[in-house]
């Protein structure tokens, strides 16, 4: 296993050469390439990932955080940004902020060139991620190689009053 470099500066040549192709497999038509920023600068706290969505590509499936809180910001191309069921276009110089619990969230580029962006927030010890279009919600907690998912069904109260003394 390669030793983990981290350092305070990344040039831009590094960045790139870093960038891996993620998919988020609830969205069949999740694709894109990633490369974490502030893991490799040794932050824990918060995380920061550039982003390159290809055109005809989503980001992630719908969803909305219940603790972390997250942002993104473009940096180049267009998208459509899918905000609580609304739809709108985003472009260069764009911010979205969603804090928490947060409204159901999705970015996607139905346009011919690549989307470039910049995504981040809190590195909590556990979030919880809804994902109403599946009607699915699930712990995300960082596991050994990597984030872990943990379906959660619906509650059981496992305690209750007694019928006697």
């Amino acid at each position: 296993m390669a030793e983990r470099v981290t350092k305070c500066l990344w040039k831009k040549d590094e960045i790139e050469a870093r960038l891996r192709p993620f998919t988020q497999r609830l969205n069949p038509n999740s694709h894109y390439r990633g490369a974490a920023l502030s893991r490799p600068a040794g932050m824990e706290r918060a995380h920061v990932t550039l982003v390159h969505l290809p055109p005809g590509k989503d980001s992630f499936a719908y969803h909305a955080h219940m603790f972390e809180e997250e942002w993104i910001y473009i940096l180049s191309g267009r998208g459509i940004a899918l905000i609580d069921g609304v739809e709108s276009e985003v472009g260069p110089g764009d911010f979205m902020g969603f804090s928490t619990p947060s409204v159901a969230h999705l970015l996607k580029n139905p346009f011919e060139d690549e989307l470039v962006y910049l995504m981040g927030g809190e590195s909590l010890s556990m979030d919880v991620i809804d994902y109403p279009d599946l009607g699915k919600r699930y712990a995300m907690v960082p596991g050994k190689d990597g984030t872990d998912f943990y379906e959660l069904t619906d509650p059981i109260r496992p305690f209750g009053r007694a019928d006697k003394d």
